[in-house]
């Protein structure tokens, strides 16, 4: 039995890569461990913005300390990181006894000598009831800002059966709610059918035994697909909740984005999917900073927040990233400094308006799943909150348990809970998380 262990940095489409490579290593050859001696110690790496580089070098720094003492026989790494610097890598990290790009897996399965894989099936580590579906991969689009293009390639889906096939051994497991991933959801399709696609999966998808819920994120906002609105409305599975990444409303900031869409554009989708799916939760990011974003335009952009009133929004500082648009075309004028502050500006502003949505729940009953335990608390989401990235509704444990049982009994009946649905009744709120109780 070889000993591998694999440590996935970046995001949940990392995390789909590495289960589904762990699913095509053979059992009777392979030992998944978590720490040495270990025969291949693989790193999946994320090299889209420089805090996430940083973090992967390290990583991967500190794995040739452990091969230097001896815990570790090969040194693997791929993913974003080597894809992009594929040139300049091996010279800088000699040590490191095989580069992989991000793209294809099965060069990876070679080196280990294992026979090709479609990457079908997935073997994830942790019991949850919830898991990232990768629907596509690459990005057609060439946002200004963003490395993604050139790193992961064009845009490329995963044939309807496949995504079914993989959702089913996923709900045999437990698996109970699909989160839609891809660098644009909503492009889902055009390459293998012509058209988009993204409500004929929705539908495919709905039909699998066990599943219960289906979440969308990453959804581009320009040329929105109406069928995936009418889909949300009027399918029971798929949650009234919708990740759609705007980034800035001033005209002259999308356009240096290059977003293909203009302030009024973003307000019709905006208005078109309040109007179509009554009660949707919109989830959005912004990116502050960016070269054109002056003080008006920033104005601009929390006059707009205050006007949409976002029930969930993330915000992130621009950073010039190498081989970009933006890097080789446009100035980043705007001092760190301010960009901080511009932040913080918008953060306190959403996290009023978050707050003033989380208030107004209070008393609902809702129906959740069980993602965790965490000290006395069951840790549950609704249809409203993605893991990872939106707060959590926490039910007391000892509610799940007769009355005066004892603390270990109680624990033990609540981790049987784990990847179920409670009914329960929203009792407080704050910025970010809610509590409950069991009805």
């Amino acid at each position: 039995m070889k000993r591998l262990s694999v440590i996935t940095l970046g995001c949940s489409k990392n995390s789909v890569d590495t289960e589904h490579l762990l699913a095509a290593l053979p059992a009777d050859d392979f030992a998944i461990v978590d720490e040495g001696p270990l025969d291949y110690l693989l790193y999946n790496t994320c090299g889209f913005i420089g805090d996430a580089k940083e973090e992967s070098i390290q990583a991967i720094l500190e794995g040739v300390e452990a091969k230097r003492r001896g815990e570790v026989r090969n040194l693997v790494v791929f993913g974003c990181l080597s894809e992009r610097y594929a040139s300049s890598m091996p010279e800088l990290i000699p040590e490191v006894d095989a580069w992989f790009g991000a793209r294809d897996m099965n060069p990876i399965l070679r080196f280990l000598g294992v026979p090709p894989s479609r990457f079908i099936r997935r073997r994830q580590e942790a019991r949850r009831g919830y898991a990232y579906l990768k629907i596509s991969e690459g990005c057609d689009r060439r946002c200004s800002y963003c490395a993604i293009p050139f790193i992961r390639g064009p845009h490329k889906s995963v044939p309807v059966e496949d995504l079914v096939a993989e959702a089913r051994q996923l709900a045999s497991e437990g698996v109970s709610e699909l989160i839609l991933i891809a660098q644009d959801t909503t492009f889902y399709g055009l390459d293998l059918y012509g058209k988009r696609s993204l409500a004929r999966l929705l539908e495919a998808l709905s039909s699998v035994e066990g599943i219960e819920r289906l979440r969308i994120h990453y959804s581009y906002p320009s040329d929105f697909p109406e069928d995936v609105l009418e889909q949300m409305a009027s399918n029971p599975k798929v949650c009234k909740y919708l990740d759609i990444p705007l980034q800035h409303i001033s005209d002259g900031v999308l356009d240096c984005m290059h977003r293909h869409i203009d302030a009024a554009g973003t307000r019709r989708i905006i208005n078109r999917l309040r109007e179509k799916v009554p009660g949707v939760v919109l989830r959005t990011t912004m990116i502050v900073g960016h070269p054109g974003e002056g003080p008006e335009e920033f104005r601009e952009l929390l006059d707009f927040v205050r006007e949409a009133r976002f029930e969930r929004l993330g915000a992130f500082i621009y950073s010039e990233e190498e081989g970009t648009w933006g890097a080789q075309h446009l100035s980043d004028s705007v001092p760190e400094e301010e960009k901080r502050r511009r932040l913080d500006e918008l953060m306190t502003l959403q996290s009023s308006i978050s707050l003033e949505f989380n208030r107004s729940r209070v008393g609902a009953v809702e129906r959740v799943l069980v993602d965790d335990v965490v000290g006395d608390s069951l840790v549950c989401r609704s249809q409203f909150e993605s893991p990872e990235v939106d707060g959590e509704i926490l039910v007391p444990a000892p509610s799940v348990a007769a009355p005066n049982a004892a603390p270990s009994v109680i624990l033990s009946e609540a981790k049987d809970l784990i990847g179920r649905y409670l009914i329960v009744r929203i009792t407080a709120a704050d910025e970010y998380d809610l509590t409950a109780e069991i009805v």
